[in-house]
């Protein structure tokens, strides 16, 4: 048994020193310089703060911050079992560029700076399981990585929660929900998904972005079909919709402004 651990023993060390050698120490966000941490993250502590949290109050059941006088009518199909959605920050421009980087640039360790926000601003039980959204076959071997899984791989190690990576599965590719409808989102992911035999007893839904809660609600009725008793939720980030910008108030939409002319 070796007294120490020598340089090259470690492969994820050997990989971070490459790294740091081969690329320049700064910020995929802002691109300003930034001194390497233990960490080691990929985006700034300004960058980070600059993510805007959801404000309160919020509808107990899917988040959604509420607006006077306007019930909540986002999760009124959701199945009677999908309960406590949340979501840690609007998915403003500073969001949504760290989300496209995870997603589209190759860039999957964003997925820890985005966890460390999620895990100071959404409380999760501690005998939870995560349960990332599934991706299709395809789009899984194009981008060579499942997000939502790397996703809650991070939050898991930082909370030391159980990761369930097989719960669910696609049973069929589905098309791109960019430009759908709300309607056309539930259409394109009916059936979608089929759990992999026993669902976790306190299974947690993992996704990047929520949009319209069509994809977490289909992967909660396919959980508890399967005999889960109650299934939530959690995002990263979600999609500003007019009655949310509403409920987020003048400092929301300032720091939207503010942003842009940056």
């Amino acid at each position: 048994m070796p007294r120490f651990a020598l340089p090259w023993s470690d492969p994820g060390a050997i990989l971070s020193r490459v790294e740091r050698w081969l690329l320049p120490g700064e910020c995929l966000l802002c691109r300003w310089a930034v001194e390497p941490t233990p960490a080691d993250v990929l985006i700034c502590a300004p960058c980070r703060n600059r993510w805007s949290v959801l404000p309160h109050p919020q509808c107990p059941r899917c988040g959604q911050p509420e607006t006077p006088c306007i019930a909540c009518r986002l999760c009124s199909d959701w199945p009677s079992g999908l309960m406590g959605v949340r979501s840690a920050v609007w998915l403003d421009p500073p969001a949504r560029e760290a989300v496209h980087h995870l997603k589209y640039s190759g860039w999957w360790r964003v997925a820890e700076a985005m966890a460390a926000t999620m895990r100071r601003t959404l409380p999760l039980p501690v005998d939870a399981t995560l349960v990332p959204i599934p991706l299709g076959a395809t789009r899984q071997r194009s981008r060579g990585y499942n997000q939502s899984a790397i996703l809650a791989e991070s939050l898991g190690r930082l909370l030391d929660l159980r990761v369930a990576l097989l719960a669910l599965s696609r049973r069929r590719e589905t098309t791109t929900q960019t430009a759908l409808t709300p309607e056309q989102r539930r259409a394109n992911l009916a059936g979608a998904f089929v759990a992999d035999g026993v669902p976790p007893a306190r299974p947690v839904l993992v996704d990047d972005v929520f949009t319209t809660g069509a994809t977490l609600a289909e992967a909660a009725a396919a959980l508890l079909a399967a005999g889960a008793g109650a299934v939530s939720g959690i995002t990263f980030a979600r999609a500003a919709r007019p009655l949310a910008d509403a409920a987020a108030g003048p400092a929301h939409q300032r720091a939207n402004y503010t942003w842009r002319r940056a």
